[in-house]
């Protein structure tokens, strides 16, 4: 049995004397595991990073077998961003989120698609990435947490039942809770960022850090939770970071 096939690589480790086990995900087959012979070595580690857009080549004796995987370099995306942190740690924070949340060869064409335009809008022009992939990479979150059947109801309040002025999101429903239908329970619920209501919102650093907590919570509870695994540590990382940039944000105004 073989494939090939447009892919993203989501993860490789190290197996044996130079050799590697990558996990890529692709349109049509989903995400596949494989063994990269000589992928450790000098002339192959490039090609096996996280977030490089490859052709995959898939080869195994039987469909359960792990297989091997070959690949042709299409666009680095993890090399053209070592210089910009805040890019470079979406990009690790979405790669880890879909190696781990993903169910094997399973195809999702939606979040495929998504994650290939999360990964050019930061590859291709870091500083508008840093500008606009922080709300696209929630965005892609809620895609994936649809696409896994743990979508989230943004469409109307679950207390009042109207469309206007939706703040709030229940961490136990993950339906929208308008201003006027908080009341008392405002503390306890998970703040909606403006940006997930608009496509063409932005957002700013406070928006991230709530969209981040919100998808955040249910990838948890959810995503991983139902498979027992902890969030990825890429992804804490990336929500410490927004952490920060809100705080500081506040501090000096948006944009320092």
């Amino acid at each position: 049995m073989e494939w090939e096939a447009p892919a993203i690589v989501l993860a490789a480790s190290s197996y044996g004397e130079g050799g590697a086990v990558a996990h890529v995900l692709s349109e049509e087959f989903g995400a596949y595991r494989g063994l990269v012979r000589g992928g450790s070595s000098r002339a192959q580690i490039a090609n096996w990073q996280a977030g490089n857009l490859i052709t995959a080549r898939w080869v195994a004796r039987l469909p359960e077998m792990l297989g091997n995987l070959t690949a042709e370099l299409v666009h680095p995306s993890s090399a053209r961003l070592l210089q910009f942190a805040r890019p470079l740690a979406m990009l690790s924070s979405a790669c880890a989120v879909a190696d781990g949340a993903l169910p094997e060869r399973e195809a999702h064409p939606r979040l495929f698609h998504g994650l290939a335009g999360l990964l050019t809008l930061l590859s291709l022009d870091p500083d508008e990435g840093e500008r606009l992939g922080p709300a696209a990479l929630v965005r892609w979150e809620m895609t994936l947490l649809s696409e896994l059947g743990y979508g989230l109801d943004l469409t109307e309040c679950a207390v009042c039942g109207g469309s206007d002025n939706l703040a709030f999101v229940s961490p136990r429903s993950g339906r929208a809770v308008s201003e006027e239908g908080a009341g008392l329970w405002r503390e306890r619920l998970l703040r909606l960022p403006k940006f997930l209501l608009d496509d063409a919102d932005p957002g700013n650093a406070a928006d991230w850090r709530d969209g981040l907590r919100l998808t955040g919570h249910f990838l948890v509870r959810d995503a991983f939770g139902q498979r027992h695994r902890p969030l990825p540590q890429a992804r804490g990382r990336l929500y410490d970071m927004m952490v920060t940039l809100a705080e500081t944000d506040s501090e000096t105004g948006p944009g320092s």
